[in-house]
């Protein structure tokens, strides 16, 4: 039997259509109209991809998204990049929680962050204390356990 989800055709992306994750290569940025038939047009931005005929409506959370990930505000500069879509179960729509798809970078695609970038090592090994090295304080107990508590310890 079918799920009443796989019942609603849709012509945009939804997330019964992506499920875990789909990696997708964008092909362009275009407005569509995503009212219901009969209804005021309302137009939204969409991205296309090569792999699906069924746009993906943009809502803002995922611009901004596709902003960091791409690293430009400049959709032409999109074009031909892969994203990962994915079902989020925490999106909220309406003041409840919906679900809803999301986007991120493929995890083989590194895009740094100033936040995700590695502090350098400190260049002297005098540098570095006890209070450096995190669980330090275990040494003493760990070392004589696997037998090297007398080389390090003294």
């Amino acid at each position: 039997m079918p799920k009443t989800s796989e019942m609603r055709e849709s012509k945009f992306l939804k997330q019964s259509d992506v499920g875990r994750g789909a990696l997708l290569t964008v092909s362009g940025c275009e407005q569509y109209n995503v009212s219901m038939q009969g209804e005021e047009p309302e137009l939204k931005w969409c991205l296309k991809f090569e792999e699906t005929d069924k746009p993906f409506v943009l809502h803002a959370t995922n611009i901004q998204l596709c902003e960091q990930i791409f690293g430009s505000d400049d959709t032409d500069h999109w074009k031909g990049k892969k994203i990962v879509v994915y079902v989020d179960p925490n999106v909220s729509y309406g003041g409840k929680i919906t679900g809803g798809v999301r986007v991120r970078a493929p995890k083989n695609v590194s895009t740094p962050s100033p936040a995700k970038v590695a502090k350098p090592l400190p260049t002297e090994p005098e540098d570095m204390t006890a209070d450096d090295i995190p669980f330090a304080w275990l040494l003493p107990l760990v070392l004589p356990l696997l037998g090297l508590g007398s080389v390090v310890m003294g």
